[in-house]
């Protein structure tokens, strides 16, 4: 299962190996703030709460855009998190910069 928190509401619908969490919320008409899909405005940051071992791995994109701490902290780029194949439950929850 695949939990997503908007600024204004929250979806929980399955999880779609090999779909980012930013195509996730986008295909279910969520409010999370982004602008390029590309990994390199960082609008999409996003506070992984749970389930972090069932995305890929941290992409070049995504060390190029934050800070090794916020990676320890649970954060990533939505438009960077692939969910894997099999996935558990995940719950994201978007914290943009700004």
């Amino acid at each position: 299962m695949l939990e997503l928190k908007s600024r204004t509401k929250s979806i929980t619908v399955e999880a779609e190996a090999g779909l980012s969490l930013l195509d996730a919320a986008i295909k279910h008409n969520l409010d999370w703030a982004f602008s390029c899909t590309r990994g390199t405005c960082a609008r999409c940051r996003c506070l992984i709460e749970e389930g972090a071992e069932f995305l890929e791995e941290v992409t070049d994109e995504e060390w190029d855009r934050m800070e090794p701490e916020e990676f320890d902290e649970g954060y990533r780029l939505a438009c960077q998190a692939i969910m894997k194949p099999g996935a558990g439950s995940i719950k994201a929850a978007n914290r943009p910069y700004f």
